[in-house]
């Protein structure tokens, strides 16, 4: 018996993470995100393939910048109207999009492919701690990739009970 993963629905899946930024560096951040979205932690990773997973980020408003950046920093838009350059800068962006600002990094960290726009549909960002409805799809922590209590209660129902308990 082969203990291989394969081409099994099993090993493409998607998993939902939960990150929260506060207080992270943006780059530092937004590669770890684009990985994962991409699949390369995946073993069945292929670069022609979507098998990346689902990321749900909170707290876009307190993600810091390294340098003075938080200064020079400046996104650009064009209307594609002659004249139709749009500037804004780093700190009126975190005030009105914080959101734009995480999903302009991780864009950037993104290979420029067909596969970029679905990548990017996957990705959640909210300025705020509160995620909504996707709270209820959130299985794997960031930051060791084990699963959420949530889901180990729903999955055992000896530590549900433990849990009442406490």
């Amino acid at each position: 018996m082969s203990q291989a993963v394969g081409n099994t629905a099993l090993a493409y899946a998607r998993v939902w993470h939960h990150v929260n930024a506060s207080d992270r560096v943006l780059g530092k951040l937004a590669e770890r995100i684009a990985l994962v979205l991409m699949g390369k932690h995946k073993p069945i990773y292929d670069k022609s393939l979507d098998c990346g997973d689902y990321v749900v980020v909170t707290n876009a408003k307190h993600i810091k910048v390294t340098g003075r950046k938080d200064e020079q920093l400046v996104y650009r838009k064009h209307t594609m109207f002659p004249g139709g350059l749009k500037e804004t800068e780093y700190k009126d962006m975190m005030e009105k999009k914080p959101y734009e600002i995480i999903r302009h990094a991780v864009s950037g960290m993104l290979p420029k492919n067909k596969l970029r726009e679905r990548r990017l549909e996957r990705l959640k960002v909210f300025g705020g701690s509160n995620m909504g409805i996707y709270r209820g799809n959130i299985l794997k922590r960031w930051e060791d990739g084990t699963l959420t209590e949530d889901y180990i209660l729903k999955l055992d129902p000896k530590n549900r009970l433990k849990a009442k308990a406490k």
